[in-house]
Order: C-alpha cells, then structure tokens, then sequence
C-alpha cells in the first residue's frame, strides 16, 4: 500500500520488539500500513499529523509513559485516536486513559479480531474527525474574508433581521444592505438564505458578529 498522505497510519509504540513485531505482522496482514517504534520520543520525532490513523500505544514504558504520551499529544493539539494496550494495567491507568480521551484500553492478551476491530473504528474516526474539521475550515475561510460591514451585516441576517431592520440598526441604505447581502451570498457560496445561516452556525456563535453593539 502507497504512503502517501491519504493512506491511513497505525501508528505502534511498545517497548518490546517482540510485542511490536507481531503486532505489526497482524495488522499489515489486513492490509493496513504500520510505522512501529520502540519509545514514545521516536513516536514524536517521526509522526505525520497530515495523515489519517490511530495509535496503538503501550502504558508503561521506560522515559516516557504511554499517559505521559497522551498528554504531550494533547498538549501539542494533536488528536490522533489512542488504544491502550497493556500487560500490567490496573482500573487507575483505563480510568486515567479514558479521562484523556483514550477511545479504547485493551489488556494483553487481547482477541485479535477484536484488536483489528478497534483499530478499524479508529481510523474510522479520525477521518470523520478530518472531515469535519476540513468543511469547517473552509467554511471560516470564507467568514474571514468578509469585510467588517459584511461581517456585520450577516450577523442580522442570522438573526432574522430583515434588510429594513438591518438597515436602521447599522444607520445605512436599504440599498447599502441589499449590496452587502449579495456579495456575503457570493462570498460564502450559500444557494439561499438557510444554507447561509447553517453555515455560520456551524463555525461560530452569532454573537460572535454582535452588530447590534454598533447600533445608534
């Protein structure tokens, strides 16, 4: 399977060579593509954040920690969906894991179907999570690109101001309105009125516009 910035990673971190070699013979026999390393630094210094996947990670390791890991992931913004994995795990370390996001704990020996299961639903995830925030993004790209007036101007629209109303609380023309309601329907690339306001609220809060504030 190519490399490339599509193809889903599973990523395994494991002290144990011998851990790491099945586990990678396992899952690369489904086809998946596995990037394996003996310690969380290695992990860190070799991680494509541009690439959909999952990490399968080991708890209790020498330097740095599986949970030590997980909250340098959170602290670094990156969220890759983690399954624990471990030989010695106690209900502290699941608990601790789940708190921070983990979305599986499975003690060794786990089933590997069950294993492969997991990592599926993972990967799963983190390219809905990609999606999601991919639509997002565009989305806010658009928003930014507004002009002051514009941005203005949407947040009555989002509030059901009509052009009459928008036009009073701003002190501009109806005319003035109906310009900037034309160039925000060009800019954002909405078909209509609803399809614009479920843009915004997907990406903001509509007081994040606040235009009434400039009202005289």
């Amino acid at each position: 399977m190519s490399n490339d910035n599509s193809t889903p990673v599973v990523y395994l971190v494991d002290d144990e060579f011998a851990i790491r070699d099945s586990l990678a013979l396992l899952i690369e026999s489904t086809g998946q593509t596995v990037r394996s390393f003996e310690s969380a630094e290695e992990f860190l210094n070799n991680y494509v954040p541009d690439q959909p996947g999952c990490l399968l990670l080991d708890v209790r390791m020498p330097l740095m920690t599986g949970h030590e890991l997980q909250a340098e992931l959170i602290n670094r913004g990156i969220n890759i969906p983690i399954i624990f994995i471990s030989g010695h795990a106690d209900i502290a370390d699941s608990a601790k894991a789940f708190r921070s996001g983990a979305v599986d704990f499975l003690e060794k020996p786990f089933d590997n179907e069950i294993l492969l299961e997991r990592i599926n639903e993972a990967i799963k995830k983190d390219i809905a999570f990609r999606e999601e925030f991919t639509k997002k993004r565009r989305i806010q790209d658009r928003i930014d690109h507004l002009t002051s007036r514009e941005r203005e101007v949407l947040g009555l629209i989002v509030k059901s101001h009509s052009n009459k109303e928008s036009a009073k609380i701003l002190n501009i023309s109806n005319r003035t309105v109906d310009v900037h309601r034309a160039s925000i329907m060009e800019k954002m690339q909405a078909e209509n009125v609803a399809e614009l306001i479920t843009m915004v609220m997907y990406c903001e809060s509509p007081d994040s516009f606040s235009p009434e504030k400039k009202a005289h």
